[in-house]
């Protein structure tokens, strides 16, 4: 009996002692688990009883929970990411995500049980992966939904969504090019702040 006590501590003594990134999800799973969560919060009756305001907010912190803003940030400005001085770039990130929460607000909260099929998961290069999954419609349509995760800190985190082969981070790219083309960094985020109403 003692013997087998000795050995349970041991035991025990090691799985606490393997590096916590032994047990962090896979792509696959970092995304069944978000997706899962945004589906559970808007099919909650509490969640349907708050203001569209409060919505957003509450879709805002779950979404935060899978989602790398900071890399979807740096990809989707690309080379001008770094012409912005560090006090810009700190501005950008929450700006670009508060945008984002707006833009597509209104899809997920015109969620009404419809399936969500999740595919396979690909290793793009190292750090990097896709997970392919598709929303069914009603009358049996298949929309894909392809999400592109990194890893950095030991757990996956998206950065950018293709949907029906349209990518978030390059569509944002081309449009916030065109800005900068022209004006300036300063100019880009007045925009931005006027879009989310903090101009």
């Amino acid at each position: 009996m003692n013997r087998r006590y000795t050995r349970a501590l041991l035991i025990f003594a090691v799985l606490l002692i393997i590096p916590l990134q032994s047990y962090a999800a896979t792509p696959k799973e970092t995304v069944e688990t978000g997706v899962n969560n945004i589906i559970g919060t808007l099919t909650d009756p509490a969640f349907k009883a708050k203001s569209k305001d409060a919505q957003i907010t509450q879709l805002g912190d779950v979404i935060s929970q899978i989602f790398d803003f900071e890399e979807l940030s740096k990809r989707t400005l690309g080379r001008e990411w770094k012409k912005m001085n560090a006090e810009q770039q700190k501005e950008f990130v929450p700006l670009f995500k508060e945008l984002l929460q707006g833009v597509y607000a209104d899809r997920l909260l015109a969620y009404s049980d419809q399936k969500i099929i999740f595919d396979k998961e690909t290793m793009l290069k190292k750090g990097s992966a896709e997970v392919q999954s598709f929303l069914q419609t009603s009358d049996g349509k298949k929309i894909p939904l392809f999400y592109r995760l990194t890893d950095k800190s030991g757990s996956w985190k998206v950065y950018d969504v293709i949907i029906e082969g349209v990518s978030m981070v390059k569509n944002y790219r081309t449009q916030f090019r065109e800005i900068l083309a022209k004006d300036s960094a300063e100019k880009l985020l007045q925009i931005l702040r006027d879009k989310v109403g903090k101009g």
